[in-house]
């Protein structure tokens, strides 16, 4: 009787892979050569056995229907299936005497009615083991994802920590990443100017080593795991990391984002003009518009790059005629500016006003923390009696789903707001200093 030897490693086991296989063939070869068994073949393959679709023994399978051989060397039932239906071909070939012979050196074998049910059990038992295995991976994962520990990898931005089990921002990645988006949020910026950004910051592609490209960057932006939150199945929680990003940046760019189209980018070249989107034509009311113009001087063999400034005639027809240089408008711009500068008195009057305003402003924000502190609790009585109702199968899996990813998407933004509050200055108080730091300033810019 021929046989042919079957030797599986499980991609499952990655440590183990190489050495399995090794040991399998020297048991399987030492077995053979006591059993006096002539083997015609050993076949290797390197495939979890719990799926359809395993070339090498689906090709194994073949030759035995052939009468290549008529039966099979294999270190345990477990090697050859996993599955009921691989299991199943086995019992079907032995049932048709198209395999005749099973030899195990962990696993004793005859082909009777009571073998083949012994055999059949060995095989049940082996698909229990995975589904068992897969059931506690998955309870497990669960498990680490409801107590706000993301369990896989950390993402760009990230490291996972082994002494605390937890995952904790990295700041050499964090840091640009957060103004990555910021940028992107501006609308000014294609997807492809944002990976070069962080490519000078030291992240890259980890396969190709190269700048991020547009797939890239889609799943980053598109990840609400920057805003402290998670989404594992579908379903959203609330993670334990520390947030790199706030909900109202996150929203920004993903309104960016569907105006783009799906991040369609315009890669063409472009200018920032300093003036445009500041005019209108006095006479049909259209927008002001450059254009970059380079020279070429060949008495002097001198280039030069000049900008002009036109109306768009976006209406129609248009009276005004012309182009006007880009220095022609900076002197008209630094006079308007000089116009608008302040005494030093005025000055400190401003700084008197904003500091009444801000003392208003931080009575305002501890009302406002309140409010925001009760609808955060009453967000999460909702979210724990949405989950009563499912729990009693009040509502089905789908609408639980939606309407827990809507609760926490709430929380996610009452939670920015609050933290907006716990800011030192509020955004718009940062802009007042400004404006009168530049008012202060403007008289000076004549002079340059």
């Amino acid at each position: 009787m021929k046989y042919i030897g079957y030797c599986r490693k499980s991609t499952d086991e990655k440590d183990k892979q190489v050495l399995s296989i090794d040991q399998q063939l020297s048991e399987l070869k030492e077995f053979a050569e006591k059993e006096n068994l002539e083997i015609v073949d050993f076949l290797t393959e390197a495939q979890t056995a719990k799926i359809l679709g395993r070339p090498v023994f689906n090709s194994l399978v073949k030759r035995l229907e052939k009468g290549e051989a008529q039966g099979i060397v294999s270190w345990n039932p477990d090697r050859l299936a996993r599955n009921s239906v691989d299991g199943g071909k086995i019992i079907y070939l032995l049932d048709t005497g198209e395999l005749q012979s099973l030899k195990f050196p962990t696993h004793w074998f005859e082909n009777t009615p009571q073998g083949r049910f012994m055999l059949s059990i060995a095989f049940g038992q082996a698909k229990y083991y995975v589904d068992n295995l897969s059931q506690n991976v998955h309870r497990g994962l669960k498990y680490k994802i409801k107590q706000g520990v993301w369990p896989a990898r950390a993402p760009m931005g990230y490291r996972n920590d082994r002494n605390t089990k937890s995952i904790v921002v990295y700041e050499p990645e964090a840091r640009p990443l957060k103004k990555a988006f910021e940028l992107y949020a501006t609308g000014k910026y294609a997807l492809h100017d944002i990976g070069a950004f962080l490519f000078e910051h030291g992240m890259k592609n980890k396969y190709s080593g190269g700048q991020l490209n547009d797939s890239n960057l889609r799943r980053v932006f598109m990840r609400p795991f920057y805003t402290g939150f998670m989404v594992f199945k579908g379903e959203m929680y609330e993670g334990t990391h520390e947030a790199i990003i706030d909900k109202a940046l996150f929203d920004k760019v993903q309104i960016v984002r569907k105006q783009r189209g799906y991040f369609h980018q315009n890669k063409s070249k472009r200018y920032d003009f300093a003036f445009t989107g500041l005019m209108k034509c006095r006479y049909c009311n259209c927008s002001i518009t450059a254009e970059h113009r380079p020279f070429f001087f060949p008495r002097t063999n001198h280039k030069a790059d000049y900008i002009y400034y036109h109306c768009t005639k976006k209406k129609g027809f248009c009276i005004q005629k012309g182009y006007t240089r880009e220095e022609k408008l900076e002197t008209q711009f630094r006079n308007i500016i000089q116009s608008l500068s302040v005494s030093q008195f005025w000055v400190d009057q401003m700084n008197n006003f904003l500091m009444q305003d801000i003392e208003a402003q931080k009575i305002e924000d501890k009302n406002q923390s309140l409010r925001l502190t009760t609808d955060i609790t009453q967000t999460e009585q909702k979210l724990d009696k949405l989950l009563e109702a499912y729990l009693d199968t009040v509502i089905d899996s789908d609408s639980y789903i939606k309407k827990k990813n809507e609760l926490m998407e709430r929380k996610s933004f009452l939670n920015g707001k609050t933290k907006e509050l716990t800011s030192e200055n509020p955004v718009w108080i940062e802009g007042v200093k400004e404006f009168i730091d530049c008012a202060q300033k403007c008289a000076k810019s004549r002079a340059r």
